[in-house]
């Protein structure tokens, strides 16, 4: 069995598979905490958002557009992309998000969605701005069942909107009048009925990816996403997860903790525990 690949450079390795918001939040907290090393992060999307390219502009920063992780070799401490790349790391961060279960609704981009914690500022934004335009404390109707519906059911009455709540899936979504793009005027459903309101939140069922996982034998919750501790880190060393792709006690770590919070832990605990690499000596 072959050695696990180590750095002979001065600079640690941090790389991160995913580029969401979790993803993001952790390259700035590096950022700012001045990590010293190189940072490459793998992106399943081939676009490339701004947030995202602003990133991409800082030194120690390489972004892989299109270049998703597919498996992980935790022994020889390397990730291979889809596309047959292979990236050394001394640290890695899995922050591959989560999926919706069903398709999606049609028209739902012109709703509001929550799918993790840091969507409850958002919709606290959206609802100020259309109680502004109406002038009037709008009508909402919420779409969703479990901890996300209950948690943006919670945004909304603190928002003075107590909501029309249905766990009935509509088959669309009407739009309405624009307001910040976020606004809608009634959902449809199967059978033809409607319902109408001045913004509509659909909170779905979602699953972590954690398919990764498997390939670097790292223990995953029955309900989905990677089993991480308190500060992040799996049960395989050299591996982390942050955001949707992780759990904590069976919930997805998106619904506990903001990924704003989530990097600074983590990356507290990457500049701890990254050694103060040196130049090899000469032989």
């Amino acid at each position: 069995m072959s050695a696990p690949a180590t750095s002979t450079s001065s600079a640690p390795r941090i790389v991160i598979a995913g580029a969401g918001p979790a993803a993001q939040a952790l390259v700035r907290q590096l950022d700012g905490a001045r990590f010293a090393g190189s940072i490459t992060v793998l992106s399943n999307r081939d676009d490339a958002p701004e947030e995202l390219l602003e990133l991409a502009l800082l030194p120690q920063v390489s972004v892989r557009f299109g270049q998703p992780a597919s498996h992980i070799d935790a022994h020889n401490r390397t990730v291979a992309t889809a596309d047959g790349m292979e990236f050394a790391y001394d640290e890695l961060v899995i922050a591959t998000g989560s999926a919706p279960v069903a398709n999606p609704v049609e028209g739902a981009a012109q709703c509001l969605s929550y799918s993790t914690i840091d969507d409850a500022a958002r919709i606290a934004e959206a609802v100020s701005e259309v109680t502004r335009v109406l002038g009037r404390r709008p009508l909402g109707i919420l779409v969703g069942n479990g901890a996300a519906a209950g948690q943006a059911e919670a945004v909304l009455r603190a928002r003075g909107v107590p909501p029309i709540r249905t766990t009935a899936r509509p088959a669309a979504v009407v739009p309405g009048k624009s307001v910040s793009g976020l606004m809608a005027s009634a959902v449809i459903f199967e059978d033809g009925s409607s319902m109408s309101a001045d913004l509509v939140v659909l909170a779905e069922e979602r699953v972590s990816r954690d398919d990764l996982a498997a390939t670097a034998g790292l223990p995953t919750a029955a309900t989905g996403g990677i089993v991480v501790s308190q500060d992040f880190r799996t049960s395989v060393p050299g591996i982390w997860a942050i955001g949707d792709a992780a759990t904590l006690d069976g919930v997805r770590l998106g619904l506990l903790v903001a990924s704003g919070a989530a990097a600074g832990v983590c990356a507290a605990g990457l500049m701890a525990t990254v050694p103060d690499y040196r130049p090899a000596a000469a032989a």
